[in-house]
This record gives C-alpha cells, structure tokens and sequence, in this order.
C-alpha cells in the first residue's frame, strides 16, 4: 500500500511482488495445470480402493467434484469395456460370406475392365442379318 506521493508508509513489511498474486493460501503454485492420464489413473485407483475422497483430493490438489467425475468415466468406459458379446457359429458363417462377396464383386470389376477394352481396340461390328 502507498500513500499519494508513491512512497510506502513506515513500519510496512518488504514484500516480493509476486507475493500472494491472486493464489490462495496453501495451494501449490507449482502444481500442473493439466492432469495426465497416468496420473488420473492412479488417482482413480486410490479411490477405488477405498481411500476417503476428501483425503485424496487435499493430498492431490483436486476438487472432490472433478475427483468424482474422473472415477464415473473410468467406471463407465470399464462397464462399456465388458459388455462384449460372445462369438457363436453365426459370426463366422457371416464372415465366411462377406468374403465371398467380396471376392465375386472384385471378379465382376475385373470382368468390366477387361469386356470395357477388349471393345475399346476394336468395337463389335454390325452385321445385317443373311436373310
């Protein structure tokens, strides 16, 4: 604080003038601002394994609201990741199938390349009929 004449009053404490910029007190200014997956990962597993949110989240420097939703994503994408469906004899009978057509569809583009130049050297004349 300075008084009109830009000078600070007596007895004021030295300050570095970043000191207390708009962080509050008791968090980590060195703390990324961004979270790796691994490090998510591993946050998430503490929590699975039963460690109180509130602990984890002061010990992390995490919201208790950002904590949750990283543990129902991780829940989520397990639950989509198991819900696989078992193979039967159908599966293989359709892929069976779809190669054959895929191999009949390929014949019939090489037989309409090869019909398309065999009459692009020489045309099919035109022949009147001998009656």
């Amino acid at each position: 604080m300075t008084n009109d004449e830009g000078r600070k009053p007596e007895g004021t404490p030295e300050r570095s003038p970043k000191a207390g910029a708009g962080v509050p007190s008791g968090v980590d200014v060195n703390w990324p601002k961004r979270n790796s997956v691994r490090r998510k990962l591993a946050v998430v597993a503490r929590l699975l394994r039963g460690e109180p949110l509130e602990l984890v989240a002061r010990e992390t420097n995490v919201t208790v609201a950002k904590l949750t939703e990283w543990r129902d994503r991780a829940l989520s994408g397990a639950a989509t990741s198991l819900k696989e469906r078992e193979r039967d004899d159908r599966d293989d009978e359709i892929a069976r199938l779809k190669s054959k057509v895929g191999e009949i569809t390929m014949d019939n583009e090489l037989l309409y390349a090869k019909i398309a130049a065999m009459e692009g050297k020489r045309p099919f004349a035109h022949r009147r009929s001998r009656r």
